[in-house]
């Protein structure tokens, strides 16, 4: 996150396990006490971490966490914010340089109406940007995508569930000391408690964010200066702007060691390792002095100044500058590649993104530096045959890219329960309508070889295809999936399904038959059946087959409509028209009541 408090999440933590630990000191420890806090830590930590891992991967929690999130915040209203921030997370998830694990969910996200200058991204890969932060960094695209990047790398990380285990274990652990050997109250406990979990478990994974972060927008494409900027932004707005009392950073604290009592790094702290990123990605040879001007292998190129903000926003533009540079030092292998063209106006044209040379071709232009860089650029890349900055350069980055090919071979070497798990959220995802997620896991399905069950595959990649409305591939790979195991039940409800978002419902119906032929244990055939007999008009038909779902499955009872609940149980039937005439009631009742409150309100108001 960017910012937030921990006092909640260990309040959390603090709750629950304190149900476990009286407050009654205990005897000394002995050997066997020993062995038991070990254990009992030990168990706290899988237990957390086993617990959190499985909501995070979980499509039902993923879409609760959104939908919990919008309704306790709003959704965003702005269009144009709203279309900013799915441009930089289409763009983050598309072309960032990442391996989501085995156990993760594809990234949703969503931009909430709130104020407050923060976003988080949850243990389902849900992430949450609000209203306050695309305002608070003014909207600039690489400044919110160092930080959308930062909140990505928490997720393909899982720090959340890793650092709510620790969590966990530490409390758990400090708990154990404090009834054998009496050290504290609860309350300086709880304090310890938090200041161990901020220095230790929250801290490092902030810092981490932050590099990940920067590798998978600069992967992306953006400007590697935009984590710093950022950061320098960031610092400002908590200073002299923000209306939040527990976002607000006092400026006489900033050379404090915020480490040592913050849940968070110093944003100076986090400013200079951010910049520190992008120098090593420019081969070393850009560099940012007194926050203002920018360098090439230690000799000033230029100093920038305002542009049209409202506050000194000197470093911002600085550090945008300095990393539309280190771009090009990145990309091009040789002086002659940056296409540099001198103009009139003192300035250059070059390769690279516009956009993201836009803020260095305005300041060359103002301190017509334009050959100035041609000559520094010439001379940084004569100087590297002799430091060799660029062969480390490159086996820096060759380093990484071993290292996310490990990592994906690892994902689609995934045994047989995780691929099962992968088709169970992929079909969840085609339920909710997400063809595209629903897709993307099932691309991993296919690259992995440990799939047991490829007809299965087939037929739920089939759903997922029609989801999206590809009624070729849809009709092919179901098609495929029968063929291939006419036995699995699954591969004819699957096939049923998707001839019926095609409007094939006779051939839909054929399929439900053949499933219930095959397993006539399985609910979901009579159900398909008895539906599809309801829409052709086959009342008699349809009763039939919700009778048969019946006495399978008595559970299914819900999914039964009035109209033939009756025929099925009589029973049944009556409690359900009784609930309902009850709710009806319920509701003209409040309907009155607000009624005579609205005219109640009306008379006092005439008689005032």
């Amino acid at each position: 996150m960017m910012r937030k408090t921990g006092s909640a999440l260990l309040a959390l933590f603090v709750m629950v396990l304190g149900l476990f630990f009286p407050s009654a000191r205990a005897e000394a420890i002995d050997a066997w006490g020993i062995a038991a806090q070990a254990l009992g830590v030990l168990g706290a930590y899988h237990s957390a971490l086993g617990a959190v891992l499985a909501l995070g991967n979980d499509v039902h929690a993923q879409v609760e966490s959104r939908r919990q999130d919008l309704a306790e915040n709003g959704r965003a209203r702005n269009v144009r914010d709203i279309q900013l921030v799915d441009g930089i997370m289409e763009r983050l998830v598309r072309d960032g340089g990442y391996v989501l694990r085995v156990n993760s969910l594809p990234f949703t996200w969503a931009l909430t109406d709130s104020p407050v200058f923060n976003a988080a991204c949850y243990p389902t890969d849900y992430v949450t940007i609000n209203r306050g932060l695309v305002r608070g960094l003014n909207g600039n695209v690489d400044e919110l995508a160092a930080v959308l990047g930062h909140e990505m790398t928490h997720g393909i990380r899982q720090h959340s569930a890793h650092n709510y285990a620790q969590a966990a274990a530490q409390f758990y652990g400090m708990s154990f000391l404090n009834m054998n050997f009496g050290l504290m109250d609860w309350n300086k406990l709880n304090a310890l408690v938090g200041y161990s979990v901020a220095k230790n478990v929250t801290l490092p994974t902030e810092y981490e964010a932050d590099e990940g972060g920067f590798y998978i927008m600069t992967s992306a494409g953006f400007n590697p200066g935009g984590g710093a900027a950022a950061m320098a932004r960031m610092g400002y707005y908590l200073t002299y702007v923000t209306q939040e009392l527990a976002e607000y950073q006092d400026p006489k604290e900033k050379d404090l060691p915020q480490d040592d009592f913050s849940d968070h790094p110093a944003t100076e702290r986090r400013e200079a390792k951010l910049v520190g990123y992008m120098t090593d990605y420019s081969a070393g040879h850009v560099t940012v002095r007194d926050r203002r001007t920018v360098c090439i292998d230690g000799t000033p190129l230029l100093t920038v100044t305002w542009t049209d903000e409202d506050y000194d926003n000197s470093p911002e533009n600085a550090y945008l500058v300095a990393g539309a540079l280190a771009r090009a030092f990145h990309d091009y292998d040789r002086a002659e590649d940056w296409h540099i063209g001198l103009t009139d106006d003192g300035s250059v044209t070059m390769d690279g993104d516009p956009r993201v040379n836009e803020l260095l071709v305005h300041f060359l232009a103002r301190e017509k530096a334009g050959e100035r860089l041609l000559t520094l650029v010439r001379d940084a890349y004569t100087g590297e045959a002799e430091s060799g900055a660029r062969e480390q350069l490159r086996a820096v980055e060759e380093k990484r890219a071993q290292a996310q090919e490990a990592a994906r071979a690892e994902v689609e070497n995934a045994d047989a329960k995780a691929i099962q798990k992968m088709r169970e959220n992929s079909d969840a995802y085609s339920d909710y309508g997400d063809s595209v997620r629903a897709l993307m896991l099932m691309e991993r399905v296919f690259a992995a070889p440990h799939d047991e069950h490829r007809a299965q595959s087939y037929v739920i990649r089939a759903r997922a295809y029609a989801v999206q409305g590809d009624w070729e591939r849809a009709r092919a790979d179901a098609d495929r999936g029968v063929a291939d195991d006419p036995k699995d039940v699954l591969t004819w409800l699957n096939r049923s399904d998707v001839r019926r978002m095609m409007g094939d419902r006779a051939g839909a119906l054929s399929d439900a038959r053949k499933a219930i032929e095959t397993d006539a244990k399985n609910p979901y055939g009579y159900l398909i059946a008895a539906e599809l007999s309801d829409e052709m008009g086959n009342t008699e038909e349809a009763q039939a087959y919700f009778k048969k779902l019946y006495d399978v499955e008595p559970k299914a009872l819900g999914r039964i409509p009035d109209e033939y609940l009756e025929a099925v149980d009589r029973r049944a039937y009556t409690k359900r028209m009784k609930e309902k005439e009850k709710a009806r009631a319920e509701r003209e009742k409040n309907i009155r009541e607000k009624r005579n409150e609205k005219h109640r309100s009306a008379e006092e108001g005439d008689a005032d």
